[in-house]
């Protein structure tokens, strides 16, 4: 026989060999085409976006949603050779956008622009000082070819 608990937000279920004897009497339904979009993929078996898709994370309902979607769905539709290659304004507008909400949608490098700076200072003089100490060493020796021929 089995038991069930709560813990929290968890159910859990324990089940005997006895149990699992008995054949399982659930019944699997097959997709409802009239089901809400929450539980689609991205793109709907029409081939329209599903803008009620949770992979979006809000973006497309957020204070940028309009942009958002202008440039998603530019790229979506997009016939170019280089896919999207033609959405250049609308990501620039959605980018323009997200800057204005620097709290909602954070940069990827969160350095001051005084810090990066000062880093990238860092950093040069880091490599020219190996570069100066890698020539000294090597000076005297010769070094290898980077070209490659291939044959075919």
């Amino acid at each position: 026989m089995s038991s069930v608990r709560q813990e929290g937000k968890d159910t859990i279920i324990f089940v005997t060999k006895e149990d699992h004897a008995t054949p399982s009497k659930a019944e699997l339904v097959e997709e409802d085409p009239d089901e809400p979009y929450e539980e689609r993929g991205l793109i709907l078996p029409s081939g329209e976006i599903n803008w009620n898709c949770p992979c979006l994370g809000g973006m497309a309902s957020g204070p940028c949603g309009t942009e958002f979607k202008d440039a998603f769905s530019c790229f979506h539709y997009s016939k170019e050779e280089v896919k999207g290659s033609d959405c250049i304004e609308q990501f620039r507008a959605m980018q323009g956008c997200m800057q204005l909400y620097p709290e909602l949608y954070p940069q990827e490098d969160e350095k001051s622009p005084s810090q990066t700076s000062q880093d990238s200072a860092e950093q040069t003089d880091v490599n020219s000082t190996s570069a100066t100490s890698a020539s000294e060493q090597d000076s005297g020796s010769t070094r290898p070819s980077t070209e490659s021929s291939v044959e075919s």
